[in-house]
């Protein structure tokens, strides 16, 4: 059994892209070294907006890293940086990730919106764009 965390986050202007960047490069080092993870995968879609695929050992080892070390320090940022941010989990068989297009089917019916300060029109119903699901990454334990 595998616990599968999927997450969206829309940056609201490039002034920010940099510092996400950077942020974002700390908290791929440290996932790949944490306890529990599996497998994931990144996707860069349109408009700075960014979906991250992982799938984990336990619900409790996902929660472990998400308060902890860079990802924590990066979390503190997103409220003011996003305008649209999204997370959805659920358990499944094996740690196999679904393609990109049912991860969105999936954020859609099953996901709920995080809190940002300036949410967009889109934000609360979840209602932006099918993603371009090319150009995307996977993340192997290290």
């Amino acid at each position: 059994m595998a616990f599968v965390s999927l997450t969206r986050l829309r940056i609201r202007s490039i002034r920010f892209l940099p510092r996400f960047v950077v942020h974002t490069l700390a908290s791929l080092r440290q996932v790949k070294k944490a306890p529990g993870f599996l497998v994931g995968a990144l996707l860069p879609d349109r408009s700075w907006t960014f979906w991250t695929l992982t799938a984990w050992e336990s619900q409790e080892s996902m929660r472990a890293y998400i308060v902890s070390g860079s990802h924590k320090e990066a979390m503190r940022h997103l409220l003011e940086w996003c305008d649209e941010a999204s997370v959805a989990h659920w358990d499944q068989p094996d740690s196999t990730l679904p393609a990109w297009l049912e991860a969105d089917r999936r954020m859609r019916e099953s996901g709920r919106p995080s809190k940002v300060l300036h949410p967009s029109p889109h934000h609360a119903d979840l209602s932006y764009r099918t993603p371009r699901v090319t150009g995307g990454g996977t993340i192997h334990r290290a």
